[in-house]
């Protein structure tokens, strides 16, 4: 289990996890040694409403940083994820055919999209945000958001 950096913004609890790294769109990549787990951060699932639908690029589909990697349908918006780091996807959630939900209800946990063997997770990671800073980001534009509504 993950520990969190934690913020409430309005009446809304967004929590980053800080075991992984982040893109600034809002998708996490943690390294499990031989592949990296990529995923929605809290803040995107929250902004983005609940999951009805997930498609992934299949198994064995070869990416380059930033490459469309998976397209979330939710009641408000469809978005398309763009993988964090570069190369072949190794492994596809299965729960993402059968409960898309699990990304709501489990961000950092169950509700991964793929696993992706790196063709070289430590080129690609500097260019990630650590989870501070990704925290820091996030929690200024819940705030700006915010405002807004």
């Amino acid at each position: 289990m993950p520990e969190y950096l934690e913020t409430t913004v309005d009446k809304f609890l967004f929590k980053v996890a800080k075991d992984r790294c982040y893109s600034s769109a809002g998708v996490w990549a943690l390294d499990l040694g031989n592949v990296v787990r990529v995923g929605l951060s809290d803040f995107l699932q929250q902004r983005s409403g609940d999951v009805a639908f997930v498609e992934v690029k299949p198994v064995g589909t070869l990416l380059a940083v930033e490459d469309w990697v998976a397209t979330i349908e939710t009641i408000k918006v469809n978005i398309e994820l763009l993988s964090p780091v570069a190369g072949k996807i190794a492994r596809v959630n299965p729960l993402m055919e059968t409960t898309p939900e699990q990304i709501n209800l489990d961000p950092y946990g169950e509700g991964w999209l793929c696993e992706i063997e790196a063709s070289d997770w430590e080129a690609d990671r500097v260019d990630l945000l650590d989870a501070p800073t990704y925290f820091t980001r996030m929690k200024s534009e819940a705030e700006e958001e915010a405002k807004k509504s």
